[in-house]
């Protein structure tokens, strides 16, 4: 049985199935996500990448260096539904030993300089 799930170049699950969207999400970004990847992770030390497919979900930027995943949440995520979704992801992410880290779209637009602290913060003192 098949389940569409390969294998990245990173080890983890890549749902060929979410390529498309991901593409779609990629050129529609949100101005959160816009600010963030273009104003600071484009440029980032280390490599990181924009709507990843990983198992069933598209996380909004994923940096594999470090093994975090950055997720930008909009309103739908404040919601009983969209929290009880968020703690599932976060549940299966992490168990692939991934770092979840997320802000506001607030956040980004309106303390841009203390959402890029927490994110160099994630740097260990010896990078790998």
């Amino acid at each position: 049985m098949t389940n569409n799930l390969n294998s990245s170049d990173f080890h983890l699950p890549y749902n060929t199935k979410l390529v498309e969207r991901a593409k779609e999400l990629r050129k529609n970004m949100t101005p959160a996500e816009k600010k963030l990847w273009c104003d600071y992770l484009r440029a980032f030390q280390f490599r990181v990448l924009r709507q990843r497919p990983i198992h069933h979900f598209i996380v909004d930027f994923y940096c594999p260096n470090l093994q975090v995943v950055i997720e930008i949440d909009g309103d739908s995520h404040f919601t009983d539904e969209g929290q009880d979704y968020d703690r599932e992801r976060t549940r299966i992410l992490e168990g692939y030993c991934l770092k979840i880290i997320r802000f506001t779209n607030s956040q980004v637009l309106n303390h841009f300089e203390s959402v890029c602290e927490q994110i160099q913060g994630l740097i260990p003192p010896s990078p790998p």
